[in-house]
């Protein structure tokens, strides 16, 4: 299973469709997972082109819901048990303190957050953490190229990358592409 990663994408519906960049890396995913900070189901609908869509709701999402929406989204995919929430912050908090204070005391494989607008993979406390950044505004600069993830499932692996979007003349890209695999026995 392929899975497309993004979050804080930050569009309102008066442009609800993302750089043609994510486009093309997420013209072959099964499923696409949207960490928060969608701002407007257009995003959703945009993204909805492509392949299913789920999200969790992020501290810019209030006042309006969507089926696809939920403040917590758990997942099993492939054998994984995968969570998905906006905010952890900070993110280097012990897992279990994360599992206690924002996953009702349930433990995941699989994390993937948002919020933050930096990159990160992380295996931890049996946990693979993700945070693919922002395609907007990566590392909280102003509207430019930023940077989305893709997620391999297989019942005994698991492939994480972020991949950096590119650049745009005179808007440089900060995000750094990061990867990680593991086999389930590993965990």
């Amino acid at each position: 299973m392929r899975i497309g990663l993004l979050s804080d994408t930050h569009l309102s519906n008066r442009r609800p469709a993302l750089w043609d960049e994510v486009a093309d890396v997420f013209g072959d995913v099964d499923l696409i997972l949207h960490a928060g900070d969608i701002i407007s189901d257009g995003v959703l609908d945009w993204l909805e082109g492509y392949a299913p869509v789920l999200a969790a709701r992020g501290n810019n999402d209030m006042g309006w819901n969507d089926a696809r929406m939920a403040d917590v989204q758990w997942l099993d995919l492939e054998g994984w048990r995968l969570a998905m929430i906006h905010d952890t912050e900070p993110e280097d908090l012990p897992i279990e303190v994360i599992v206690d204070r924002d996953l009702g005391g349930e433990k995941p494989e699989i994390l993937f957050t948002g919020h933050t607008h930096f990159e990160r993979i992380d295996h931890r406390d049996g946990v693979v953490q993700v945070n693919s950044g922002s395609p907007t505004q990566p590392h909280l600069y102003s509207n430019r190229l930023g940077s989305v993830g893709i997620l391999e499932l297989e019942p005994d692996r698991l492939c994480v990358r972020i991949l950096n979007l590119g650049e745009r003349e005179g808007l440089r890209n900060p995000a750094e592409e990061l990867s990680l695999e593991l086999q389930r026995k590993r965990l």
